[in-house]
């Protein structure tokens, strides 16, 4: 456990004044009482979850060549440990990273790219004769509903592109194609793909920080306004208009927490650049920029979860930036054919290297007695596996992060044949503290992790 003993104490909010500026200061060790324990201090460790989504599988021990196309399957561990060549861009973190083998999901079987979205953090097959969405709680929902509570967003959900595709949304609609997160049975959150719009949900309203300052005094006053109007209306209404007022004052509130919450967000250390101007055109831009947008939600602590589908399930997105012109869903069909296999690892192999750069980041991202990344625990996977087959076995999934100490990397897992995906999950919440029986389909935990 760390502990500052400092002789003098500055105030968490110190500011450096001159020639009409004020200059904030980040986190320094003066600004912690002498002799404090850093878990008692508001630098203490705060844990975040991430959730990285990409559809179609990944090229492994999963086709007719076997290990000799194999670009995914890891080995080893400790000094040993040899990452395989989709996942080698995470080389430079390897000691923070394990891999899986023989993990399955069989809540998503059968469905084609319907289901694989929505059960990849539920392990629960939907009931798909239901109106509408009718499924359970994801994983991140789960750990936002502990982590979530203090900040500004209690998670965020975020895409590089639409998630409404022709070719995953089937018969359920596109309840369980279109998100990877729920809030509960029926409550599919949808997955924002404007990073202009992501950016006004992390740091409110206006282009600059200036203007934001403005509209959140002046949204804060409107509603203490709203908020004293309907308490005294309250007084004069009829037991079922009470009601109703009752819910309607407790969205009130609700936003009213937001706001707080905005109005006292810490930006010391943290560079906020202005807002973008929305989805942009450059794909490999858009994916940069959102992991951009959410290394600086974890940095500034705007939220601890965040979910992000990095191109949608069914997508027809081309990917000529990396030398592959054909569209990622048809390529994905490859028929066995070696030079489509080597095209679909191409594009499979682009996206670890954006994840690894954001990782990267994380790790660069001084805080309290460690890292962001020290701090932090993300699941990057797909719920495919043989993208020619549809199957959900074995499915790729990476861990990444040191979860405040409770994950160690630098590993292969081989597990037993079919271990249920939600035993990962399961594992995931003991991690962050969060113990439970069971989650999804779960057999137990990986002792190994």
């Amino acid at each position: 456990m760390a502990t500052f003993l400092t002789k003098k104490h500055l105030s968490r909010r110190t500011f450096l004044h001159g020639a009409g500026v004020a200059l904030a200061l980040p986190f320094l060790d003066a600004m912690v009482p002498a002799a404090t324990a850093l878990a008692q201090t508001a630098a203490a460790p705060k844990a975040r979850a991430g959730f990285f989504y990409l559809p179609h599988g990944a090229i492994g021990n999963n086709t007719p060549f076997g290990k000799e196309v194999d670009a995914w399957t890891s080995s080893g561990k400790g000094a040993d440990f040899k990452l395989g060549h989709t996942v080698a861009p995470l080389d430079p973190v390897k000691n923070y990273v394990t891999t899986f083998e023989n993990i399955e999901n069989t809540a998503a079987g059968g469905s084609v790219h319907t289901l694989n979205p929505a059960t990849w953090l539920s392990c629960v097959r939907p009931d798909t004769a239901a109106k509408g969405a009718s499924m359970a709680i994801t994983l991140d929902q789960v750990i936002a509903q502990r982590l979530g509570q203090k900040t500004a967003l209690p998670s965020l959900e975020v895409a590089s592109e639409t998630t409404i595709q022709v070719a995953a949304c089937g018969g359920a609609g596109c309840y369980y194609a279109s998100t990877t997160s729920y809030a509960g049975p029926t409550s599919p959150l949808p997955m924002e793909y404007n990073p202009r719009k992501v950016f006004i949900q992390l740091m409110g309203e206006g282009d600059t920080t200036a203007e934001r300052e403005a509209l959140l005094r002046k949204n804060s006053s409107i509603l203490d306004m709203v908020s004293e109007r309907a308490k005294t209306l309250s007084n004069d209404l009829g037991p079922g208009d009470k009601a109703r007022l009752a819910d309607y004052l407790d969205s009130v509130r609700e936003i009213e927490r937001r706001v707080t919450m905005a109005s006292s967000r810490d930006f010391s250390g943290v560079t906020v650049p202005n807002a973008p101007v929305g989805e942009l055109e450059d794909f490999d831009k858009q994916v940069r920029l959102m992991f951009d947008l959410i290394a600086l939600a974890y940095q500034a602590d705007l939220t601890r979860v965040a979910s992000f589908v990095m191109v949608a399930e069914g997508t027809n997105r081309t990917y000529n930036h990396v030398g592959v012109p054909d569209s990622f869903h048809p390529v994905s069909h490859h028929s066995n054919d070696r030079e489509r296999i080597r095209r679909l690892t191409v594009i499979q192999r682009y996206h670890m290297e954006r994840f690894a750069d954001f990782v990267k980041k994380l790790s660069t991202m001084k805080e309290g007695d460690g890292t962001v990344l020290d701090h932090s625990l993300l699941l990057y996977g797909s719920n495919m596996s043989n993208s020619n087959q549809h199957d959900n076995y074995p499915l790729p999934a990476v861990l990444v992060g040191g979860a405040n100490g409770a994950h160690v990397g630098g590993k292969n897992i081989v597990l037993p044949a079919r271990t249920p995906l939600a035993n990962l999950h399961l594992t995931i919440l003991d991690k962050f503290g969060l113990k439970q029986p069971s989650f999804g389909n779960s057999t137990g935990l990986i002792s190994d992790v």
